[in-house]
Order: C-alpha cells, then sequence, then structure tokens
C-alpha cells in the first residue's frame, strides 16, 4: 500500500528526466533487476535508491526506498560494462541523461552507472515512470563521491 509519501513521477522532456535523475541518484539494483521488452519497447528496473530529500542536513538515520523506474518507447538497449549474465551482480546508478537526436523528440537516455558502465536506451521520446513501490526502511550510510 502506497502513503502520501511515497514519490511518483512522470518524465515527459528533459527538464522532467533531471528531476527523475536527481531521484535515483546512488540508487542501487541488480542486473537481474532489469528487464527488457523489446515486444512491448518496454525498459524497467526495480532499485532501491536514497532518499536524498529526507537526507538533508541529517548526519544519521538515512532512508532507501524499493522503487520501479519504467522507460518506455524503447527502440533498443547496449550496454557496457556490464555483464547481463551475472544476474546477482549490484549496479549503483549516478545520473540519466538524454542525447537529442537531431531536432525530434527521439535520442538516447543514458543511465550512468558507477565503475565507467553504463545502459543506452533508444528511444522514441522520453517518456519515464519512477513510483516506490515498496516500503521505506533505514541505512546507516550517506553515499559520498570523490
Amino acid at each position: 500500500m502506497l502513503s502520501m509519501s511515497d514519490l511518483k513521477l512522470l518524465a515527459l522532456d528533459d527538464e522532467d528526466l533531471k528531476i527523475v535523475s536527481a531521484h535515483m541518484q546512488d540508487a542501487v539494483f541488480k542486473i537481474g533487476d532489469m528487464h527488457w521488452s523489446q515486444t512491448e519497447k518496454s525498459f524497467s528496473l526495480a532499485a532501491n535508491r536514497f532518499d536524498w530529500a529526507k537526507a538533508e542536513g541529517k548526519r544519521k538515520g538515512f532512508e532507501r526506498h524499493r522503487a520501479g523506474l519504467v522507460f518506455k518507447r524503447v527502440e533498443a538497449v547496449r550496454s557496457t560494462g556490464v555483464n547481463r549474465g551475472r544476474k546477482d551482480d549490484v549496479l549503483s546508478l549516478l545520473a540519466i541523461s538524454f542525447l537529442p537526436k537531431g531536432d525530434g523528440p527521439e535520442g538516447t537516455v543514458e543511465l550512468v552507472l558507477s565503475g565507467k558502465a553504463s545502459i543506452a536506451l533508444d528511444v522514441e521520446c522520453i517518456e519515464v515512470a519512477l513510483a516506490d513501490i515498496g516500503g521505506a526502511w533505514e541505512t546507516a550510510t550517506k553515499p559520498r563521491h570523490p
């Protein structure tokens, strides 16, 4: 059951996608929690996102939430530095960006991962949904970047 504090976002342009990216920064997920459906033209993943909004100004008592991230209108998926056969490997998402192709709405959504890895989604246009799909739990550590 969703509570009022559960996050639900829809991104339909690059500005919206930047907001989704901020909420997904430092989310972790297993390779096995990714799914690409060529027939449905969708790419999805279930991740444990770090709640940066609630972490602001805190020294401890941070939270993670189980979240679902779905990209629609996906034509193709490519990855670098990701061994898709290793389903239990954990990936850390640093950012989500969009590179337009020409003047139209099509382009490439890039999921930038730690360890110089990435997942590229060729899309007809930006159509992304992010929603918390499970409860929150406390985590002692706050992600840090060099």
